[in-house]
């Protein structure tokens, strides 16, 4: 059966029932073949919502860390970055919208509002309240959107991993979303994208344009997602529907605090963008993370980890004493 948690107790989440076949629509990717040997699959529930059927892995004791992936990614991207964590959190990571095997809302849906609502919807049907937010590239994008829409209670941080929360200035922003949407519409392109990937030494190329190096399980991963029609055709309808301008206006509002990780071999959103964005939001912390590219988070998962909890510190959230680990949930 499909696992549905509707404002479950944190401590019955390793009590949820799993579907080893779970074909979501829309997209293509199918559980019992796209997701044999996932990263972390042991930690992967199906969660719906009144919307959308979401995958989502939940592990850990302790306070709630919510992760959200970037463009293009899935919860595969914190495949060696969540189970550290979740040695002092709870950690909550979903496939976003048309990514991984959650759910296609439709093209209307992948804009960056209903996105962050339609995490919200997914957070409130858990029944959870994230106290740290980390989110990279894009994600960080929504989680932005999500605090400042008060959908939820604001966690006391949100880290930036090389966030895209600025819009790309001048004429290159509509630009780009018109291109994206010709793309998007065009049947055939995603489908020749994604045979091309499969070719020797494609993915390597396209992660190494990004600054980032990664292992093999990281590579496959995106093979498999880029290798798939449909989720290059959903990511390309959330480039078409991407417009941040809302979010630049409201960011020096945002009621929690706000740590910026930008690393100094980014290709994709160099360093500047970080620098733009703290100019936006006063009293946020900036951090260079030297020696890696946008994907520093699988390059360097325990050094992200330590900023993570570091930074947890400094914001008053406590991680879970070492007696409470040992103590098994009661079911709900």
């Amino acid at each position: 059966m499909t696992s549905v948690v509707t404002h479950a107790r944190i401590a019955a989440f390793p009590h949820c029932q799993r579907r080893s076949t779970v074909r979501t629509p829309r997209n293509g990717l199918d559980w019992s073949t796209d997701g044999a040997n996932w990263p972390n699959r042991s930690a992967s529930r199906f969660v719906k919502t009144e919307t959308l059927t979401w995958h989502v892995q939940i592990m850990g004791r302790g306070p709630i860390l919510l992760l959200a992936h970037g463009a293009g990614a899935c919860s595969s991207s914190w495949r060696d970055l969540m189970p550290s964590l979740a040695n002092d959190f709870t950690v909550v990571a979903p496939d976003l919208h048309g990514h991984g095997f959650t759910g296609m809302p439709g093209a209307s849906g992948m804009t960056v509002d209903a996105m962050a609502a339609g995490l919200g919807a997914l957070l409130l049907a858990l029944g959870v309240s994230p106290v740290v937010a980390v989110g990279h590239s894009a994600g960080a994008a929504v989680l932005a959107r999500l605090v400042l829409s008060r959908i939820i209670a604001a966690p006391a941080v949100l880290v930036a991993l090389n966030g895209a929360m600025l819009p790309i200035p001048g004429f290159a922003g509509p630009l780009c979303r018109s291109a994206a949407r010709l793309l998007a519409l065009t049947p055939i392109l995603p489908w020749m994208f994604s045979r091309r990937v499969h070719r020797p030494g494609v993915i390597e190329r396209l992660i190494a344009n990004t600054g980032s190096r990664l292992n093999d399980a990281g590579l496959d991963a995106y093979a498999r997602l880029m290798g798939n029609p449909g989720h290059v055709r959903n990511v390309l309808h959330m480039f078409a529907n991407w417009d941040l301008r809302q979010v630049l206006r409201d960011l020096p509002s945002l009621p929690c605090r706000l740590v910026l990780v930008a690393a100094e071999g980014d290709r994709a959103v160099p360093p500047l963008a970080a620098y733009r964005t703290a100019a936006h939001v006063p009293g946020c912390e900036l951090i260079v993370h030297k020696g890696y590219g946008h994907l520093s988070h699988e390059e360097a998962p325990e050094e992200t980890a330590a900023i993570i909890r570091r930074v947890a510190r400094d914001s008053g959230v406590a991680a879970e004493p070492e007696g409470a680990r040992q103590a098994e949930p009661a079911a709900a």
